[in-house]
């Protein structure tokens, strides 16, 4: 009998030794959500790079390098001015463009979707071709006809053509962005018109 008082005894304090250090182990499950990381999904989205804006904007960035790059041996230069703004201008579409390259072809734009990224993408094509296409002009008109700068003339205004393709497309699909959303808004109101029409029939009091 002792024996048995004793097995008790020690699986009553094992229990509640158990349920000491268990409520004072730092190691306690939680309930709290595991979210995934944020970086768990990227990567390279080859449809993407296959279609029409991820080939364009790969000519984009290797016109606008080539075109920086050009412009860049020009050693000396009276006046400067159109050759600085063409540096200007292809350099900055160059990290702009590339810039959204990565980010649309490793789908980080998924990650943001606050930001209207087709509406970003319109604003970088559109300012890049009218840029592209002034500092090409200036640069055409005061160039001391080197090889750099009528190389640099050349592939200027090639970019500002693929710029000035691509921002027709990007149009097209931001104005066939907009008539979805507004043919949802409108199929979203009358569905919400017909079933509170629905309502007030069968609840003739209300009327």
């Amino acid at each position: 009998m002792r024996s048995g008082e004793d097995a008790e005894g020690f699986d009553g304090q094992a229990s509640s030794s158990s349920m000491i250090s268990g409520a004072s182990s730092p190691y306690q499950p939680t309930t709290e959500p595991v979210h995934p990381r944020l970086l768990g999904a990227v990567r390279c989205d080859t449809d993407y790079l296959r279609s029409y804006f991820g080939i364009l904007k790969l000519v984009e960035v290797v016109l606008s390098l080539i075109g920086f790059i050009c412009i860049e041996t020009i050693m000396m230069c009276s006046p400067c001015g159109g050759v600085y703004f063409f540096e200007f201008v292809s350099c900055s579409a160059f990290v702009v463009t590339g810039v959204l390259l990565l980010i649309f072809s490793l789908n980080l734009h998924l990650k943001v979707p606050q930001v209207n990224w087709n509406l970003t993408d319109l604003v970088n094509t559109a300012a890049s071709t009218l840029f592209f296409f002034l500092s090409s002009l200036v640069l055409a008109c005061i160039n001391h006809n080197t090889g750099a700068e009528i190389a640099a003339v050349i592939f200027g205004f090639l970019v500002t053509g693929v710029y000035g393709l691509n921002t027709f497309l990007a149009v097209r699909r931001w104005r066939r962005g907009n008539g979805c959303q507004r043919a949802a808004q409108a199929s979203e109101y009358i569905r919400a018109r017909t079933a509170s029409r629905g309502e007030m029939e069968a609840r003739p009091e209300l009327a």
